[in-house]
């Protein structure tokens, strides 16, 4: 079986905490982003990485993803230290998304989630400013 490396940049920002929020993601090639209300960053931060995997799955198909490996970069050091069970979790909302993520990650061949500085992130954060200025919202594919 043929295997396939796609990198993800993901992003979360609300202005203010809460405030009015936008997630921004880079799969592949292809960019989406779009506001999701008021929300704090880190549900923001979360929202945005389970929206970059959905659009992952819609772009690539079930059956392709199942051949998979997606390399999935993320600013928060807070969602990667939760996802690597290094921190609890124990906000309820976050733990939701949490056991999303764990169910989503079963679509893939596998999911490997890489802590990396803001700078290297710039491009899902310009997607998340962009939609929180609504100049310019691509939406997901579902």
């Amino acid at each position: 079986m043929e295997s396939n490396r796609i990198n993800i940049y993901s992003d979360g920002g609300a202005r203010g905490n809460p405030g009015p929020a936008a997630i921004g993601a880079v799969v592949g090639d292809k960019k989406f982003n779009k506001t999701i209300g008021e929300t704090t960053n880190n549900d923001a931060e979360y929202q945005a990485f389970l929206f970059a995997m959905e659009n992952a799955l819609k772009l690539l198909g079930k059956q392709k993803a199942k051949q998979t490996e997606l390399v999935m970069h993320v600013d928060s050091e807070l969602l990667y230290k939760q996802v690597r069970g290094e921190y609890k979790i124990k906000n309820e909302v976050i733990q939701q998304h949490f056991i999303k993520f764990w169910n989503k990650k079963q679509d893939f061949k596998s999911v490997i989630v890489k802590h990396v500085p803001r700078e290297e992130n710039k491009e899902a954060d310009a997607l998340v400013n962009e939609a929180l200025d609504g100049s310019k919202n691509t939406g997901s594919l579902l």
